[in-house]
Parts: C-alpha cells; sequence; structure tokens
C-alpha cells in the first residue's frame, strides 16, 4: 500500500470545488473494517472520500504488530463469513484473506487439560494475508494511492473536534509524526462519518456539542477491554524440533486470567519461528487495566505456562493493551445516519463482535447515505485494483 498522507490537508476551497461540480464531500473518521467498507463503498459510488486515522496504518483491531521474529496479529485473531455480501467482498481480493485450518479448537481448563473439543462447522476461520491486516490494505490502497480519483487517506491524524457552519463540516485535527505533534484543520466537508469505537464517538460528539440523543444511545453501548500478550520462541526453530509445547495450535481456556492462545506460524502464510498470542478474557482485563504492561507481561506468562506447560524464557515478549475490544452490549442497530446533519455512525459494535459485523455496519451505512440516486454493489464498492507485484470473531 502506497504510503498515505499525514501532514498535509486539501483545502477548504478543493472541497468546495468538488461539491459545486455536484460531487458530494465526505470525512470518514477510522480506518478499521467498518470505516474502510464505507469509504471504498462510497467512492465507488463517486463521493470524494478523505479516510483519516489517528494509528500508523489501516486496521483498527484487524492489526498486525512486526517484530524481530515474526508478526503478530495481537487483535483480530480471525473472522468468519457468513453474510453473501462478505463473500463478494472477499472474493474481489482473493490473495489478501486465506483459510485457517483452526475450525477444531479445544476449551481447556486451567492446567491445560482439554474440557472438550469444538467440532469442525460450516464456518472457515479466515485471516488476513500476509497478516490480518492485510486486508484492509488491499482495501485501502486504491483510497490511498489515488486509484479512485478523489480519495485520500490521512494517518497520524487523531480528529478532536467537528463543526459544521454553512452546511460545510471542518475538522480539527492533532497530527503526528511520531515524535511531534502539532494541529490541523481539514474542511469543506458535506459529510462526515465516525467508525470509531462507541466511546470514543461518544466523546467526539460530547466535545462538539452534537447529537445528544445518540450520544445517550451511546453510551448504553457496552465494549470490553482485553489484553494481549506476544511471544516467541526462536530457539524452538531448530533442526529436528517442529514446534514448542503443545501439539495443538488454538485453544479457548476456562483460566482465570487468559481465554485465548493461538501459534502464530499455524495460520498461511506466516513464518515458521515458534509465536504464540495470547490473549486475556474480559473481567482479568478490566481488573488490571490501568497495570504496568510489565506486570501483565509477568501475570500472562505464568497463566500461559500453566495452560500449555511451556516454561522456557521467551525470546520475545511484549503486552498491548486494547480499551476497546469485544463488544458486550451492541447499538442493536446497524448503524445511525442523520441526513439533514450530514452525520453518521458505524462500527462493530452496532451489531455485534465480529468482523463482518463491522464491515455490514460500514457497508449499510454507505449504502443508506448514497441512497436513493445512487447505487452500488457491495462486491464493486471493495474492489481493489490488481497490484503489478503482489504487494474474533
Amino acid at each position: 500500500m502506497p504510503r498515505a498522507k499525514n501532514a498535509s490537508f486539501a483545502t477548504p476551497s478543493t472541497h468546495q470545488s468538488a461539491a459545486t461540480a455536484g460531487t458530494t464531500s465526505v470525512a470518514v473518521i477510522g480506518a478499521g473494517m467498518s470505516g474502510v467498507t464505507c469509504a471504498r463503498t462510497l467512492a465507488q459510488a463517486g463521493y470524494s472520500v478523505t479516510l483519516f486515522d489517528k494509528s500508523r496504518g489501516v486496521g483498527g483491531r484487524m492489526s498486525t504488530r512486526q517484530s524481530a521474529f515474526g508478526n503478530f496479529d495481537h487483535g483480530t485473531q480471525y473472522f468468519t463469513v457468513r453474510d453473501p455480501r462478505f463473500t463478494q467482498a472477499l472474493a474481489t481480493t482473493p490473495a489478501a484473506a486465506k483459510r485457517w485450518s483452526a475450525n477444531t479448537v479445544r476449551v481447556l481448563d486451567d492446567t491445560g487439560h482439554v474440557l472438550s473439543t469444538n467440532n469442525r462447522t460450516s464456518d472457515s476461520h479466515w485471516v488476513g494475508a500476509p497478516g490480518m491486516n492485510g486486508l484492509l490494505k488491499a482495501w485501502a490502497s486504491p483510497l490511498a494511492d489515488n486509484s479512485i480519483a478523489g480519495s485520500q487517506v490521512h494517518l497520524q491524524s487523531r480528529v478532536t473536534l467537528l463543526n459544521k457552519q454553512e452546511g460545510q463540516w471542518t475538522l480539527n485535527i492533532e497530527v503526528s509524526d511520531g515524535e511531534h505533534t502539532s494541529t490541523a484543520q481539514a474542511s469543506g466537508f458535506d459529510q462526515v462519518v465516525l467508525a470509531i469505537p462507541s466511546d470514543q464517538a461518544q466523546t467526539l460528539l460530547r466535545d462538539s456539542a452534537l447529537m445528544p440523543t445518540w450520544q445517550t444511545q451511546l453510551g448504553d453501548v457496552v465494549v470490553d477491554p482485553c489484553w494481549t500478550l506476544m511471544l516467541a520462541y526462536p530457539k524452538a526453530s531448530q533442526p529436528g524440533l517442529a514446534h514448542l509445547g503443545p501439539q495443538w495450535n488454538v485453544a479457548r481456556s476456562t483460566h482465570h486470567r487468559i481465554s485465548w492462545m493461538a501459534r502464530e506460524s499455524s495460520k498461511p502464510g506466516r513464518t515458521s519461528i515458534e509465536r504464540w498470542t495470547v490473549q486475556a478474557n474480559p473481567e482479568w482485563s478490566r481488573e488490571h487495566i490501568n497495570d504496568a504492561p510489565e506486570r501483565v507481561v509477568a501475570k500472562l506468562i505464568k497463566a500461559f505456562a500453566e495452560v500449555t506447560g511451556i516454561r522456557v524464557e521467551p525470546g520475545h515478549a511484549v503486552a498491548h493493551r486494547w480499551l476497546y475490544a469485544q463488544t458486550r452490549t451492541p447499538l442493536g442497530s446497524s448503524h445511525l445516519f442523520d441526513k439533514r446533519q450530514g452525520l453518521g455512525l458505524c462500527g462493530d459494535w452496532c451489531l455485534g463482535n465480529r468482523v463482518e459485523n463491522a464491515f455490514v455496519s460500514g457497508l449499510e451505512l454507505a449504502l443508506d447515505m448514497v441512497q436513493p440516486t445512487k447505487a452500488v454493489s457491495p462486491a464493486k464498492a471493495v474492489k481493489a485494483k490488481k497490484p503489478a507485484k503482489p504487494a474474533t470473531s
């Protein structure tokens, strides 16, 4: 994916001239599954779309963390596909999503004994390729490289305030280069989409003195946090030693600290160095939400050893805290859209905690925004150009 812009914003006159020419200009805030899906669908329908995200790359919780020992899918572990529109969309970029042979998932007790084995189901487990973020990188690429005319992507850009005057939206933005932060504005937008966690959307609306009814609705949404541990055992990758520890590659656990463990090297297209992603359960994560990462690493390594029997010192151990990881109480509708204000909200938290929920939310918001004047198919909405070279849930 070409490097997206992170400092230079289009001037108001640029957006105003686009609007005068009959093109609706939309700012989409958040580059996770729902935001990228919404942005691609709108762009394919002829809208001028600018995608903003506070992170260094697209993906949201479908992120991939790089390390000297290989990558970790430290957020979303896999996704399933049930909605035919999601199936159509995935078919447009077949190299960016692969089936993972982890349909048989063991459930273990505190000491690693198998309590049950989930039988294979009709739901295949899918992962992004070459990492979990590969899917959204492929879908967002035409927005960033201007393959879809009028589209832009701005990373490391956190939107802090929304203001609407004379029918046009202005965004106040904190822009980071990794070391320094500056402020900027982007203006001239006809519509704005918030594709961010519900708590962050509620805060942005409150700070902007917008949509009090929506603020109340968002207050009813509950999303649990999650501590994730990333472990690498490079010494296990030796001749004659296939892997370290258990024969299984993925398991859920009833342990009081951890609920999920996955061997990263078992996923398609990953490197062979022994790596594990371990996710704490929601209760433990809430209780230890403000713990220092070093303390979390020590506690989760101990729990991991108790369940798997792997007691050797890892060569790499890093924890990541997700403040908004798994929806417990969803909004109950696929999205919110106020046509008069030109403001919409989407995210997995609207419907549940699956990746497909985020896709459906972003797609249905976009279709609501473009109807009835324009139409676009789900597959066409996310169809990415073919690169010249190979470029939970």
